[in-house]
């Protein structure tokens, strides 16, 4: 997923590994879109992606609205946000120990 989002030009892609820490999921990853229509691209992107892989039902939320788009695909739930509504709900910060920083993924 990471690869999809970085070819796909997001920025500040984010992986948080959760196990231990949730049972919701495995890892979340967090990426922001320049505006509305990458951030919905991106998640449409992801979504055939993760079809392409053969995972079968991903559920989709917030793709009409563009600002935050949440794809849970069972182990790995993907967050998409426009930059000021991904500052504005600080995920990495609530995910994160005190003392850990998220994993953040850096372009060659």
């Amino acid at each position: 997923m990471v690869s999809t989002l970085d070819d796909g030009k997001a920025e500040e892609i984010v992986s948080i590994d959760l196990r231990g820490k949730s049972s919701i999921a495995d890892h979340m990853v967090i990426a922001s879109g320049r505006s509305s229509r990458q951030v919905t691209a991106l998640a449409e992107q992801i979504a055939s992606k993760l079809k392409d892989m053969g995972q079968g039902r991903v559920s989709v939320e917030g793709k009409a609205q563009g600002d935050w788009v949440l794809l849970d695909a069972g182990d790995v739930i993907i967050h998409i946000f426009r930059p000021e509504v991904r500052e504005f709900y600080k995920l990495e910060k609530m995910w994160s120990g005190p003392s850990e920083l998220p994993q953040a993924v850096h372009r060659a």
